[in-house]
């Protein structure tokens, strides 16, 4: 009986079963809206510059002086600087990453945007390839399939990096690279 009265003297704390911030309505779609939830990016990106440029510059001077006695010269002297100059070049660069990521949200902010991140990587011929991606989505911009297009990201940075034997050999030589910097 003293058990029981002192039981009863204890607070009762009751706890649910339901959690409000991980609750999802059984009608609800499967869009990604908190942090840890998953989220499957398509990149499509292209991008291409050309740059061109033109110059030429031509310049002349001259410069005479004479120096005389009454009607008789005594002495002249002449100075010629001429200079030419034509240059031109031109720079071209196309660039095209098609890959699917699946990414987590990181964080929600008080917007209700969403800062994702995530990596992906893949080792093919021994070439190991990583896909990083960051950036800010609009939960409106995710598609019911729970899928946002790269070019729907805001503040995107999207990085693709290749390491491997494939990848060293496209690199230039460091002597190249000393040779270049010292203009020869």
């Amino acid at each position: 009986m003293a058990l029981v009265l002192w039981a009863g003297l204890l607070p009762v704390q009751a706890q649910s079963l339901f959690r409000e911030e991980i609750w999802r309505g059984l009608t609800a779609d499967n869009k990604a809206f908190r942090p840890g939830d998953a989220l499957t990016v398509q990149v499509y990106e292209n991008s291409s510059a050309v740059t061109s440029a033109d110059t030429g510059t031509r310049r002349s001077n001259n410069l005479n002086a004479e120096l005389a006695h009454g009607a008789v010269p005594v002495a002249q002297t002449q100075v010629r600087v001429a200079g030419d100059f034509d240059g031109g070049g031109r720079t071209q660069r196309a660039s095209r990453l098609l890959t699917t990521v699946t990414v987590t949200v990181q964080e929600v902010l008080p917007g209700g945007q969403l800062r994702i991140a995530g990596t992906q990587s893949v080792t093919v011929n021994d070439e190991l390839q990583r896909v990083t991606l960051e950036g800010l989505v609009r939960p409106i911009d995710i598609s019911d399939g729970n899928v946002v297009q790269s070019t729907r990201i805001a503040d995107a940075r999207i990085t693709y990096i290749g390491e491997g034997d494939l990848t060293d050999r496209q690199r230039r030589g460091w002597w190249r690279q000393l040779v270049d910097a010292l203009g020869f």
